[in-house]
């Protein structure tokens, strides 16, 4: 027996509505980082320690995640997740310290490690591979609406109640999510998910993941061009205060624009391959095709540096957040197509440790560039050819597609 078409994309708008909350909780700190550097007192040098530390210990979280996702399952690994990184958001409001702070990013950063792997295995789990696409497509373009709310809102709750007010209401409402999951999912049983943990599978069993290339190809083209995504994550809105002077309030618009346009280009991107693969065109082409368009939609973004116009320099980063969104999507997707449904949330956490490493990494060496004054074109430069050398990566190592997870049963089922 399967649900119905409406609970199925209800339990979907709940698995996006995480996704959000998880990008609200980090981004907080880049967009009030003015207000709080100007409070506590931090440098670049500081407030890029920070990121590489919450990247850091994201990453090393990740060994780790995508077991646990696969071990609990969707339906209780989805709770859990946002939970633990609600009460880690939570607690930056409380903290006065650098060092403090340092505490929190680890906590924040290895606890939204469950996030990418449990939103991964909930769409592979409900969705049949025709429209993994469109849901991955979806899961990103939702995920920037986090990216959009947080500076357009969270100035607003700084001014009305100060900065730390504003990690407080973002944990507030991941418990309230939490618990909302939990009644809307009783009485489910998820494919793939065992009720009583001695029927569950043992999930390690099987050749190792790190022996296999389509791993290896996953975090390589991970690490690529994830770092250009956490280098717009947490240095855009120092780029436009540098550069053009924003701070605060003002830097809603841009922001909002650049967020905006990678929501519009992981749901074009979804929606076309979607529409490719219904039109008989063959899943390999329609993957690899997707992600090389997308990567050279991305190759314009070392000119944002270089121009004057305000406007100009907000359509170029709203280009590149279009294409990063859609090669996105679509890696999410050909992690879902290649991987055993057994492994997917292993396979995703490994893919995103690698991202994470490259975020890590970005953080860092951004705080040493900009600190000796090298300015952004010499990062941009980087990031703008880092989906191209991504796709080499996928191109080198898997010339032809496992495709081991496109035959995978899809639906719900009751609970027995």
């Amino acid at each position: 027996m399967t649900f119905s078409r409406g609970r199925r994309w209800f339990l979907f708008a709940l698995a996006l509505s995480a996704t959000i909350l998880n990008l609200v909780d980090r981004q907080i700190i880049s967009v009030l980082k003015p207000d709080i550097a100007g409070d506590l007192g931090w440098s670049d040098n500081d407030y890029g320690t920070l990121a590489a530390w919450f990247q850091g210990a994201a990453a090393v979280a990740f060994l780790f995640t995508g077991w646990i996702v696969d071990r609990l399952g969707v339906k209780w690994a989805n709770p859990v997740g946002v939970a633990l990184w609600s009460v880690a958001a939570m607690a930056h409001a409380v903290a006065r310290t650098f060092g403090q702070f340092v505490l929190c990013r680890i906590g924040l950063g290895a606890t939204e490690a469950m996030g990418t792997p449990a939103a991964i295995k909930t769409i592979a789990a409900i969705f049949p591979p025709a429209q993994r696409s469109q849901g991955y497509g979806l899961l990103n373009a939702v995920g920037s609406l986090g990216a959009i709310v947080t500076p357009l809102l969270i100035p607003f709750v700084a001014l009305a109640w100060g900065w730390r007010a504003a990690f407080l209401l973002g944990g507030v409402l991941g418990l309230v999510w939490s618990l909302l999951w939990v009644v809307a999912a009783r009485g489910l049983h998820f494919q793939g998910d065992h009720d009583d943990p001695g029927d569950r599978p043992a999930t390690g069993r099987g050749r190792s993941i790190l022996t296999e290339r389509r791993s290896w190809a996953i975090a390589i083209a991970k690490f690529l061009s994830d770092a250009t995504w956490w280098l717009m994550l947490f240095w855009m809105p120092d780029f436009f205060h540098r550069s053009f002077g924003l701070s605060g309030v003002a830097l809603g618009p841009p922001l909002a624009i650049a967020y905006t346009c990678a929501a519009l280009g992981a749901v074009i991107a979804g929606t076309i391959t979607t529409r490719m693969i219904a039109a008989g065109h063959s899943l390999e082409r329609v993957r690899k095709g997707a992600l090389l368009v997308a990567a050279l939609f991305a190759t314009p973004l070392p000119f944002a540096d270089l121009a004057h116009d305000y406007w100009l320099a907000v359509a170029l980063l709203g280009l590149v957040m279009a294409a990063h969104q859609g090669f996105s999507s679509s890696l999410f997707t050909l992690i879902a197509d290649v991987s055993p449904p057994e492994k997917v949330g292993r396979v995703t956490s490994f893919g995103a440790f690698a991202g994470n490493i490259g975020g890590m990494v970005i953080a860092k060496v951004a705080g040493l560039v900009l600190g000796a004054g090298l300015g952004y074109l010499p990062l941009f430069l980087f990031a703008g050819f880092s989906y191209l050398l991504a796709f080499a990566a996928i191109q080198l190592l898997l010339p032809r597609l496992p495709l081991e997870g496109v035959g995978s049963g899809q639906v719900l089922q009751p609970a027995h």
